[in-house]
């Protein structure tokens, strides 16, 4: 879809509401040439705002105007803040006639809602004034503000927690027995990259190490660590107790709040690997089925079986590991809301502390993205969120983080549910953007967060295991350009 903007410079603001509403229409600023057409217009009067908005979706023409005050007279941010919002709400008001049901979160785009919600708080409305703001003035859901609102409260509580100079460290390990259909992460199959694994490793120890020191020499503490993926449990035994014997050499961790591993794949856990995971201190471990249906899982690529998923979570326990996660997919192919609901009943039989509901998001680079047919619908992603919500609900489950992602099906959301006590520091550290994340190994984006401004700042490592490998130099020195600051 083209679009032409008139009056402002908000370019971002239209592209985002297009593909928050129209996700399959890539929007470029451009011409009308008698297709799918958006033009944007804003105009001011003293400190009063009118946004208008014209749009042609499929031959239908819709118009869309919304009005304002800014508050806060002549402060740039609000109006720049004022501006965007009523932009945004304009091309929604024009559109969403169109639609057979109004989207569940309304206007309100990006990936951080309780982000957003938080920053209300803090700018003087209640909790109760935040969530009928989200319903009232960006026409979220009741069942979407209530569950911002339930992330929101829990992040302002992580962020009373966190130490005065802590940080959350980040450990990734690209590789997986095999890559499922639906996956974009920066992940290599081990059948096809086995070569690589044990010089990662050896890489990855040396960035722990100078890392750990780099922490140390500026007075940082660890508040959460989070081993992820990728698959960390295809590293052998061996491999996997050197890692974690280099991250207790370099790092203090002896104050965290939680140190996590995902064991994501049921094929990939050992008994043996388990003992050296609690050896080590960990205290959390992510036991991911996405689903337990067969079918559903071959389709999906994953060479496991929902019997191997209980097997394995019954060795976890067994092991004594006190705090579980289970992933689930929304709308992964081949699966139903009849399906699903078995699958989230299954998972509340077995009891894990956290269960985690994403929602498919076809990314680039994943196969699904030219399989149109097996995409889920979003009327049956939306039921099986909704069963999800409930049920989860009933069973003594809250919301603790949430966080939406674009090309996810429906524009819906992913939630983090625990049952109470057991929230995850990292999660909401770092959905939220609490507090410095220093992340280790390829495709690792460390973050700084300003404590007094909240300004953050990235570094990012090389994307690929390969290209890591002869970057250690360059690597570290960017941290500590970035730390140092």
């Amino acid at each position: 879809m083209n679009y032409q903007i008139w009056g402002h410079t908000h370019r971002h603001a239209v592209e985002e509401i297009l593909l928050h509403l129209l996700p399959d229409c890539a929007a470029g600023e451009g011409d009308d040439t008698g297709g799918d057409f958006c033009k944007s217009v804003l105009s001011v009067q003293g400190d009063t705002f009118t946004a208008s908005a014209s749009v042609r979706v499929k031959g239908r023409c819709c118009e869309g105007k919304c009005i304002d005050t800014v508050k806060g007279g002549s402060d740039p941010l609000a109006r720049k803040r004022l501006e965007t919002e009523l932009v945004k709400l304009a091309v929604y008001d024009a559109i969403v006639p169109a639609f057979r049901q109004p989207p569940v979160w309304g206007a309100l785009t990006g990936v951080r809602p309780a982000k957003l919600a938080r920053s209300l708080i803090d700018r003087g409305r209640s909790p109760e004034e935040t969530e009928a703001w989200l319903r009232e003035h960006f026409y979220v859901s009741p069942e979407r503000a209530a569950l911002t609102m339930s992330a929101a409260k829990m992040a302002q509580e992580m962020d009373r927690k966190r130490s005065k100079n802590g940080i959350s460290l980040y450990v990734g390990i690209p590789f997986c027995p095999t890559r499922c259909s639906y996956c974009s992460f920066i992940s290599s199959a081990v059948e096809k990259n086995a070569a690589l694994i044990e010089p990662y490793v050896e890489a990855l120890c040396r960035e722990v190490l100078e890392s750990g020191a780099l922490a140390k020499s500026l007075g940082l503490t660890v508040d959460s660590l989070y081993i992820g993926g990728g698959t960390p449990t295809t590293l052998s035994s061996i491999q996997l107790d050197r890692l974690l014997s280099a991250l207790e050499n370099a790092f203090d961790l002896s104050r965290l709040f939680d140190y996590t591993v995902e064991a994501g794949r049921p094929d990939t856990i050992t008994l043996e690997k388990l003992a050296v995971l609690r050896a080590h201190g960990v205290t959390r471990v992510s036991v991911n089925p996405q689903s337990m249906d067969d079918e559903v899982l071959r389709l999906a690529g994953r060479k496991h079986t929902a019997q191997d998923v209980i097997e394995r979570y019954m060795q976890v326990r067994e092991t004594g590991f006190q705090s579980v996660n289970m992933d689930l997919i929304a709308g992964l192919a081949g699966d139903s809301p009849d399906g699903f609901a078995k699958t989230v009943d299954t998972l509340l039989d077995l009891g894990p502390e956290n269960i985690t509901v994403h929602t498919l998001a076809v990314k680039r680079g994943a196969d699904l993205r030219d399989i149109s047919a097996n995409l889920a619908q979003q009327e049956q992603v939306g039921h099986m969120l909704t069963y999800a919500q409930n049920v989860l609900s009933a069973h003594n489950y809250h919301a603790y983080y949430l966080y939406r992602q674009k090309f996810s099906a429906g524009g819906f959301e992913n939630v983090g549910w625990c049952r109470p006590g057991a929230e995850n520091f990292y999660n909401v550290s770092m959905m939220e953007e609490l507090q410095t994340v220093v992340s280790l190994g390829a495709g690792g984006v460390s973050k700084r967060v300003d404590r007094i401004t909240g300004k953050i700042e990235r570094f990012t490592n090389p994307k690929y295991p390969a290209e890591y490998l002869g970057a250690q130099e360059r690597i570290l020195q960017g941290k500590r350009r970035l730390l140092e600051k």
